[in-house]
């Protein structure tokens, strides 16, 4: 009586789709950024700090739990690109996610709907001036 061998078969790496990483999937570079924002969400503005951001969206954290699909409209600081500049849109809130158990304050990630092509302009030179900083 032949045994069958229990061990895993070696997979065809022609057949296995190649897998990208997180930075390489996305379609807008990303860059780190520790910013004030202003949030303008249920008719009142409300600081938070920036996490990350790209052409598409921003990341922040806030102290309070926004629902998906939320729109609300941001104001951030761009002097980094130009004395006095101010960048302005509005999204949706795709992602809120608690930071931690033991703390009262949430990730909030929004995709960028409405923003206007001097805004959308200084928000790339923003994220390629935090990337060429790094």
């Amino acid at each position: 009586m032949r045994r069958m061998s229990t061990r895993p078969t070696p997979k065809d790496e022609s057949r296995v789709p190649s897998e990208k990483s997180g930075a390489e999937r996305r379609r807008w570079p990303r860059a780190n950024a520790d910013l004030p924002i202003a949030i303008s969400l249920e008719g009142r503005v409300h600081q938070a700090r920036v996490r990350d951001i790209s052409r598409a969206g921003i990341c922040f954290y806030l102290d309070r739990s926004v629902p998906l699909m939320t729109l609300l409209g941001v104001e951030l600081d761009a002097t980094a690109v130009g004395p006095g500049r101010k960048l302005r849109g509005q999204g949706a809130v795709v992602r809120c996610e608690r930071i931690s158990p033991h703390l009262s304050h949430y990730e909030i990630a929004v995709f960028f709907h409405d923003m206007a092509d001097s805004d959308r302009a200084t928000l790339d030179a923003l994220v390629r001036a935090r990337l060429a900083a790094v």
